[in-house]
C-alpha cells in the first residue's frame, strides 16, 4: 500500500466503478432519454421536464457540500449506501407522479441522491485510498462511467418502447437497489482509519505546508484568493463548454451541416471525452499543477472561438467540436484533481465538496443557458462567442489559481 493512504477494501475499485456506471445512467441520463415519452404521456413541456432534471442537479451541488463534510467524519459506507436508497425512493417517485409539481419533488429528491452516490463523494473514496497514486485509479473509473449512457440510454428506451416510462421507473429503480445498495455496503470503508487521515498530506505544489493549515483549515482555504480564483476559472470553463457541446447540433444546422452530421459530431464528442480521461495521466505528470490547469482551459477557450468564428467546412467543426469533448474529458480529471494537487487530501471531502458546488451548478445550468443565450444574441454562433469570452476569462483565472 503507498505511503498515506486508507486501507483499500479487496476489489474496491472495480466496485466503485460499477456503482458509478450503474448510478450515473439511472439517476442522470435516464431523464433526458425518457423526455419525448414522458412528454407525449403527460403533456407536460419538455422545458419543464428538464427544468426538474436541472433543479435536481442544483439540489446535489449544494448538498454535496454537507455529503463532503460527512465522508471526512463518517467514511463512505453508509453514506453511500443511504445515497442509494434515497435514489431508488426518488425513481420510484417518478414512476409515479400524478402531476408535475409531484415529479418535480421527485428530481429534487434524486439530487440528494446524485449528491451522495456519483462522482464527487466517489472522488472523495478515491483519493483517500490511493493517495499520491490517485490518477490512474480517477482515469480507470471515469473511463469506466463513461459508458453510462452507452449503456443505459439504449436500455431506458428500449424498456419505455416496450412497457412505458412509468413501468421503466419501476424497473431501474429495482435496478438500482439491486446493483449499488450491496457494492456501496460490501465494498467501502465503514470508517476511515486514523493513521490514514493524518498522514494523506501529498501532492503540495508550493503553498503553505499542509501540515500548517489545521483546525480551521477548510475554512480558511476557502478565503484565499487562490481558492477562489481555481473556483472561478473551473466553473466558468465548465458553464462554457457545457452549453456548447450539448449544444453542437443546432450550432452545426445553422452553418450548413445536416442532420446526421451533426448528429455524429455530439457522439464525436463523447469519443473525444474518453480520449482526454486516457490522456490526463501523461499530462499530469509532465506538467506543473498550475500550468496544466491553465493549459486545458486555455485550450478549451481556444476551442470556443474556432467554433465561433470558423463558418466551415463542417468537417473543420466537426474536428473542433471531438477536440472539445478531449478538453471536457480532461477537464473531469482536472475538478477530481486541482483541490488534492493543491492543498493535499486532509479534510479533502469537506474541502472538495464546497469546491464543486459552483461548478456543478453551472454545469447543470450550461445546456439550458445555451438555447436562452443564442435567442437573445440571435444565433448560436452568437452564442459560442459569448462563451468563448466567459471562458478566457476563466483562462486568466486559472493563472492565478
Amino acid at each position: 500500500m503507498a505511503s498515506g493512504t486508507e486501507d483499500r477494501p479487496r476489489g474496491g475499485l472495480a466496485a466503485l466503478c460499477v456503482a458509478q456506471t450503474t448510478s450515473w445512467g439511472l439517476l442522470y441520463y435516464s431523464l433526458p432519454t425518457a423526455v419525448a415519452p414522458i412528454q407525449a404521456d403527460t403533456g407536460w413541456s419538455a422545458a419543464l421536464i428538464t427544468s426538474a432534471f436541472s433543479a435536481g442537479l442544483i439540489v446535489s451541488a449544494v448538498v454535496g457540500i454537507q455529503v463532503g463534510r460527512l465522508l471526512d467524519k463518517r467514511g463512505p459506507r453508509l453514506l453511500m449506501f443511504s445515497g442509494s436508497l434515497v435514489g431508488v425512493g426518488a425513481l420510484l417517485l417518478v414512476a409515479a407522479a400524478p402531476n408535475l409539481p409531484i415529479f418535480f419533488c421527485a428530481w429534487l429528491i434524486a439530487g440528494v441522491a446524485q449528491s451522495a452516490v456519483l462522482y464527487q463523494p466517489a472522488f472523495t473514496v478515491i483519493t483517500r485510498w490511493y493517495g499520491p497514486e490517485r490518477v490512474r485509479a480517477l482515469t480507470t473509473l471515469t473511463l469506466v462511467a463513461g459508458f453510462a449512457s452507452t449503456i443505459y440510454v439504449p436500455l431506458t428506451a428500449f424498456l419505455i418502447q416496450l412497457a412505458g416510462w412509468r413501468v421503466t421507473y419501476v424497473l431501474l429503480a429495482v435496478l438500482l437497489a439491486v446493483v449499488t445498495l450491496p457494492l456501496h455496503w460490501f465494498f467501502l470503508n465503514s470508517h476511515w482509519s486514523h493513521h490514514g487521515s493524518a498522514a494523506m498530506q501529498d501532492g503540495h505544489d508550493g503553498a503553505s505546508p499542509p501540515s500548517a493549515l489545521t483546525g480551521d483549515r477548510t475554512r480558511n482555504l476557502q478565503r484565499t484568493a487562490r481558492f477562489r480564483f481555481l473556483q472561478v476559472a473551473m466553473a466558468l470553463s465548465t458553464f462554457a463548454l457545457f452549453a456548447v457541446t450539448i449544444n453542437i447540433i443546432p450550432l452545426l444546422l445553422e452553418r450548413g451541416a445536416d442532420y446526421s452530421t451533426a448528429a455524429l459530431a455530439l457522439g464525436l464528442i463523447g469519443v473525444g471525452q474518453v480520449a482526454g480521461r486516457l490522456g490526463y495521466s501523461a499530462l499530469a505528470k509532465y506538467t506543473p499543477t498550475v500550468t496544466r490547469t491553465a493549459v486545458l482551459i486555455g485550450a478549451g477557450a481556444l476551442c470556443l472561438w474556432g467554433a465561433g468564428l470558423i463558418a466551415g467546412p463542417v468537417v473543420v467543426l466537426v474536428g473542433i467540436a471531438m477536440i472539445s469533448g478531449t478538453v471536457r474529458g480532461c477537464n473531469t480529471l482536472l475538478q477530481a484533481t486541482a483541490v488534492a494537487d493543491r492543498w493535499g487530501t486532509k479534510d479533502f471531502g469537506a474541502l472538495n465538496g464546497v469546491f464543486a458546488a459552483p461548478i456543478t451548478i453551472l454545469a447543470a445550468l450550461g445546456p439550458a443557458a445555451g438555447p436562452i443565450v443564442a435567442a437573445a444574441l440571435g444565433g448560436y454562433a452568437a452564442m459560442v462567442l459569448a462563451m468563448a469570452a466567459l471562458a478566457s476569462l476563466g483562462f486568466l483565472a486559472a493563472l492565478r489559481s
